[in-house]
């Protein structure tokens, strides 16, 4: 039941709908994709210790041994809600979905709203905590980026998520797919127009191409014509220099 967890801090989310809100971040280790542009290192057992933020914002961090118990990352996280408010607790990785039976036990411990950021592949998982989580920032993973395709997992997932607030977000590399690109949105729109759609330009890392402001325009627009809301939103926190 324990986990292999990566930090966990307080900070500024620099993505999706609430960007700027304060909230604290638990990175989980592992992913069960491999996506060409990914900016963290969460490779299974590349982390024998967790860093720890010693205060809500201090960016100073101890180190605690993994893997953690949830009722010790309850106590984190519990603590740092005691000493600032945040607008909720983002779980993220790597997939936070591949750890649903440690979600399940910690959750009912926690007392904030909760967050999932998630790749949006692991249906069954999400379905197993979906009544505990408020939020979903789902991913759709273009086959470009993953070496495979993830339509049918991505369409569950988010019949099972439109049941929260959830927003989708769809990372745009210079070389994007197009008719990838608009099978993405076809199955947002068969879901739920109304389901908020974030266009993120690729951060450039690691030999990743972000689309130029030209193209972002003209996706956006494509996406307008089936979706209510279409938004383009970079990592802001790379630009604010947040964690």
């Amino acid at each position: 039941m324990d986990a292999n967890i990566i930090e966990i801090f307080s900070s500024v989310q620099g993505e999706g709908r609430y960007v700027g809100c304060r909230q604290l971040f638990v990175r989980f280790e592992g992913c069960n994709l491999s996506c060409s542009y990914c900016d963290t290192e969460n490779a299974p057992g590349t982390h024998p210790l967790c860093s720890i933020e010693t205060a809500p914002g201090s960016r100073k961090f101890s180190e605690a041994i993994n893997p953690l118990s949830p009722a010790e990352v309850a106590a984190y996280i519990n603590r740092f809600n005691s000493e600032v408010p945040h607008q909720a607790i983002s779980f993220t990785g790597g997939e936070p979905l591949l750890q649903s039976a440690f979600l399940q036990e910690l959750l009912p411990m926690v007392d904030n709203r909760i967050m999932l950021e998630t790749n949006g592949t692991l249906p069954d998982r999400l379905a197993k905590i979906i009544d505990m989580v408020d939020i979903i920032s789902m991913d759709i993973k273009l086959p470009q980026a993953t070496g495979t395709p993830h339509w049918e997992e991505h369409r569950h997932f988010l019949e099972l998520a439109a049941a929260r607030d959830v927003y989708v977000k769809l990372v745009i590399s210079g070389d994007i797919n197009m008719d990838d690109f608009q099978k993405a949105v076809n199955l947002v729109a068969e879901v739920d127009p109304n389901i908020l759609l974030i266009l993120q330009p690729v951060t450039p890392l690691n030999g990743a191409v972000p689309a130029e402001p030209d193209v972002m325009l003209e996706l956006q627009q494509q996406a307008l014509e089936t979706l209510r809301d279409v938004r383009i939103i970079p990592q802001t926190h790379r630009m604010m220099n947040q964690l």
